[in-house]
């Protein structure tokens, strides 16, 4: 019977630990995407930005030039 007891005052402890952490962890996160939910990745660069891209102009321009373009120089 002591056994029993012992056992199942064991499993109260690991039941009790499993469900703190499963709900610590739901509540970090809660925290984490309430943080990064109002952060703006596409907002407008500030400062000395610089355009990366150039759009081509000339539209007579077939795929197998773009393709040989893109081998020869990797962009």
């Amino acid at each position: 019977m002591r056994k029993l007891i012992s056992a199942a005052m064991e499993l109260g402890k690991v039941f009790v630990l499993f469900t703190g952490f499963t709900v610590l962890f739901y509540y970090a996160i809660i925290w984490m995407n309430s943080e990064y939910e109002n952060y703006h990745r596409y907002d407008q660069p500030e400062g000395a930005a610089l355009r990366v891209s150039n759009m081509i102009e000339d539209k007579e321009e077939n795929i197998i030039d773009r393709l040989l373009f893109f081998y020869l120089n990797g962009e």
